[in-house]
């Protein structure tokens, strides 16, 4: 019994890691979607093209991610923000949007 518990938490591990992984190449799909938008304009018609090819739906999929029309549409949206994905991911930007939303919120409410 305790060899079997072993054997599963070693595939469960190794099933998180590779999610990681192919989450690491959404990640990086994104960046080079935004490199494209900038230098030539076309990054959110680049992600949406890559997200809905067969290697696009099942990279997405490994990563636990449903490839779906509103996820697609949501990766659009992230690289027509044009914020690389490793600046949006850190804590200072996070701050950042939240101080941005509650003074949004205090101009609203006065």
């Amino acid at each position: 019994m305790p060899e079997n518990m072993d054997a599963t938490a070693y595939n469960h591990e190794q099933g998180n890691r590779a999610r990681k992984l192919f989450a690491a190449v959404v990640l990086a799909a994104l960046d080079d979607a935004i490199a494209d938008d900038k230098k030539y304009g076309n990054g959110p018609e680049q992600i949406a093209r890559w997200a809905r090819s067969k290697d696009g739906r099942e990279v997405l999929t490994c990563a636990g991610i449903d490839p779906n029309e509103r996820v697609v549409q949501g990766l659009m949206e992230f690289v027509g923000k044009g914020v690389r994905t490793s600046v949006a991911l850190s804590r200072e930007e996070s701050e950042r949007r939240n101080a941005a939303l509650a003074e949004a919120e205090a101009k609203r409410a006065a």
